[in-house]
């Protein structure tokens, strides 16, 4: 019997397997044979059901996770007694993971089947792991001779939320095993993402080849098309490619002058130099392999340009994908356009398997289901979510964001309201809707359905760069008799609806938005006439926080010291700008660089400590304020001596 519903999935397959067959080809015919034999025998023998078999790999699925446990270790039983010294031994890795997951044809698709299939894969050979929701529901009735490992908490490659894992092996097995192979025992910065990769499949794997033929690529498509989304995935797929990692460097929320700085941040280089440049970086890489992400270079076009380019003519170890709304227009640059996800044609009656086929309804389906756990696409509303798709011109964060709402809508009235909405913008005529016009749509959409407090809410959050706390929220964004709660509830609300991103990983939640969402927002602080006061509210918070006495540098052991300013440093660049270089108050971002000095020093951008000094040192007054001068000079001296002493 098929299983539906909650389902316990084993996925195996052959560690080493494609040197055996170069190597000991006749041989390894008989091998996989037995192999497949023996795995078999285990998978029926439980009531399990073969869904699908990709090479030597087996994909099961089982109603029930104690069976699915004793298959996994008769199968490993009988191919441990096993000859397979022909070729130098045959050593099966199986992954065990419990989800849901939808049945089409005889075949499982859904995140549930994704996670099982990254846990094995991060597993050795004669090694079976489990996921923490497998474990829970086979412990107590595990045979008594099991044992039960926590290998801990690992970043798997779907880049989801982390998962705890466990190895089971039986008394008297082999239970030693070499570090799992998940992304936290690669070189990486590569974020946490809230949910799973959907509807761009087929461009990742195009994009993996176009990684083994070029060393500069720039991925290009408009606002919201999930450009940075399938950088990051690409990342994590080819990480275990490159001996020094992959790094991510996210330029959307900063001004060109600290590009450079920035990308140095990222990729570990010394700044304990006057003057930063594209040289010292490209030396700094001359000998190492990585991958270089540059995410969102289209407002900072020229400078990014200039620092891919010489690090592509000096570095031949290291790839450079960059993603921007236009491309880098540099030499030897391979550039590739991200179209809008795949949609159905316009058809009354789309079979919901036929449907699902197609990116944009994959991924809406998947993020509908986030939000309501008994969504799903049937024969009643797969013509009337294909269509929703189409109209959204499968814009992947338009899809998102309208998903976003079938917890407080049918999918019938939400077609409906996205109907008025784009009649409204576009008189009346649907097929005359532009494709640039789809987004901004969607904002419009969304933010009208928002109550008055989350809108202004929304509008205030913009003044961040990067990600911020609730208490930073609460002081820049609040007034005056605003309950600290009420903006924590707020926050959720907006949350809930995808108009933001929460992490939850750290020690205290961080928010942020997308940054497409972020200039839309920007745009509506402006002309609500609140951006001058909200920009100095933000510069007075990050002035204050840096100055905090727990802030004082040697109070508190040094990475943890510098770790309360990392997540916060685009807001201190932020702040700057609108003080110093836009001179809205100069001894405001004179005292903002001041109380940084430290972490200039320590924090590995001595640099563009520099710069911010002198900048400050440069505009202001002395006569107005001598103490700040005295600070400002005080401070350059301590960073000149740090680059001198280097």
């Amino acid at each position: 019997m098929l299983p539906t519903g909650t389902v316990t999935f084993l996925f195996s397959d052959i560690e080493g397997s494609t040197e055996r067959w170069e190597t000991h080809g006749d041989a390894m015919k008989t091998a996989i044979a037995r192999h497949e034999e023996l795995v078999r025998q285990a998978i029926s023998r439980y009531d399990g059901y073969i869904f699908k078999t990709l090479g030597d790999a087996f994909c099961a699925a089982f109603a029930t996770a104690p069976s699915a446990l004793s298959a996994a270790l008769d199968a490993q039983r009988a191919l441990g007694t096993e000859d397979f010294s022909a070729v130098r031994g045959l050593r099966v890795r199986i992954g065990l993971h419990t989800g849901y997951a939808d049945e089409r044809d005889s075949d499982y698709f859904g995140p549930a089947v994704n996670r099982v299939m990254r846990l094995m894969s991060i597993g050795h050979g004669a090694q079976v792991l489990l996921s923490d929701a497998t474990r829970a529901l086979v412990q107590n009735e595990a045979p008594p001779d099991t044992i039960f490992t926590d290998l801990g908490v690992h970043r798997l490659k779907d880049l989801a939320q982390p998962e705890r894992v466990w190895q089971v092996t039986l008394n008297g097995h082999k239970s030693d095993f070499p570090p799992l192979k998940s992304l936290d025992a690669l070189p990486n910065n590569l974020p946490i993402q809230v949910t799973s990769f959907r509807g761009r499949e087929a461009d990742l794997e195009d994009l993996k080849l176009h990684l083994g033929e070029y060393r500069l690529i720039t991925l290009v498509g408009a606002g919201g098309v999930g450009k940075t989304r399938l950088a990051v995935q690409l990342g994590a797929e080819v990480a275990e490619r490159f001996a020094d990692g992959v790094w991510i460097s996210d330029l959307g929320p900063i001004v060109e002058s600290v590009v450079t700085s920035v990308v140095a941040k990222t990729l570990g280089v010394s700044q304990a130099q006057v003057r930063l440049t594209d040289d010292c970086i490209t030396q700094a890489l001359k000998s190492r392999q990585l991958l270089l992400v540059l995410d969102n270079c289209e407002h900072v076009l020229e400078t990014a340009a200039a620092l891919a380019d010489a690090i592509h003519c000096h570095c031949p170890d290291v790839r450079i994908v960059a993603t921007s709304r236009q491309a880098l227009g540099v030499r030897g640059e391979k550039v590739v356009r991200l179209d809008s996800l795949a949609v159905p044609d316009k058809l009354a009656n789309v079979h919901p398997a036929a449907a699902l086929e197609f990116g944009a309804v994959a991924l809406f389906c998947d993020r509908a289901s986030l939000v309501d756990r008994s969504f799903r696409l049937g024969a009643d509303n797969a013509h009337i979510v294909s269509d929703i798709c189409r109209r959204l011109d499968g814009i992947p964060l338009a899809i998102e964001l309208a998903a976003a709402r079938v917890n407080v809508m049918s999918v019938r009235n939400l077609a409906q309201r996205l109907d008025e909405r784009f009649k409204v913008l576009t008189g009346g005529s649907r097929t005359a809707l532009p494709r640039q016009k789809t987004l901004g749509a969607l904002f419009d959409w969304s933010y009208d359905l928002l109550g008055s407090e989350e809108r202004v809410l929304f509008n205030r959050v913009a003044i961040f760069a990067g990600s911020f706390t609730h208490d930073a929220a609460a002081f820049v964004c609040a007034d005056d008799g605003d309950e600290q709660g009420d903006v924590l509830d707020l926050l959720a609300s907006l949350t809930d609806k995808s108009l933001m991103v929460v992490d939850t990983s750290g020690n205290q939640e961080r928010y942020r938005m997308l940054e497409s969402t972020r200039q839309y927002a920007l745009g509506k602080l402006r002309t609500s006439g609140e951006y001058e006061r909200l920009a100095r509210r933000h510069a007075d918070y990050f002035c204050s926080f840096a100055r905090q006495p727990e802030s004082r540098f040697g109070a508190i052991p040094l990475n943890e010291w510098l770790a309360r300013f990392e997540p916060d440093l685009e807001n201190f660049r932020a702040a700057m700008e609108w003080a110093l270089v836009k001179g809205q108050d100069v001894a405001l971002g004179a005292c903002v660089a001041v109380a940084l000095q430290m972490y200039w020093w320590h924090g590995g951008v001595e640099a563009e400590g520099l710069r911010w000094i002198q900048l400050a040192l440069h505009k202001i007054d002395e006569a107005e304020q001598p103490e700040v001068a005295t600070q400002l000079r005080q401070a350059l001296a301590l960073l000149l001596s740090r680059v001198l002493y280097s």
